[in-house]
């Protein structure tokens, strides 16, 4: 393990699984699949608790729906065994494109490359009654 690694791990906790995690995983978890991002997921031998390591950078979203569902305890087969069946509406995943080049701006944001310009309102505003019509 280089010294760039040792640092990453002790400092940092969104590189890879930290000192804790390791240990903790080392004495009471018990591996129970990895998905095709190379993250890998664990159990205690209770099932008490189930985590995940992830391969390289700690993001929620590159858990696929499938092991999500493990994870939250919506079923207790995870991908990859028998009986398990994914649902026809799960998508594979897609990297959280928040703060890059592929991001999403709403219209009429000012980050968006052709701002949309906003069209005339289709009501009238409200207007306070004069100081000297209704007072209330």
């Amino acid at each position: 393990m280089s010294i760039k690694t040792i640092l990453l791990r002790v400092f940092t906790w969104w590189n890879g699984v930290t000192w804790g995690t390791a240990l903790y995983t080392r004495l009471r978890g018990v591996r129970v699949g990895e998905d095709e991002q190379g993250n890998v997921y664990y159990r205690t031998r209770d099932d008490s608790r189930r985590w995940v390591v992830y391969n390289g950078y700690a993001e929620g979203s590159r858990v696929p729906p499938g092991w999500h569902g493990w994870l939250h305890r919506r079923t207790d087969i995870p991908p990859g065994k028998d009986g398990y069946e994914p649902h026809p509406w799960e998508k594979p995943h897609l990297p959280n494109p928040t703060g890059g080049a592929k991001a999403i701006y709403p219209p009429g944001s000012l980050y968006r490359r052709q701002p949309v310009t906003p069209a005339a309102a289709p009501h009238e505003s409200w207007r306070p009654a004069d100081a000297e019509g209704e007072a209330g």
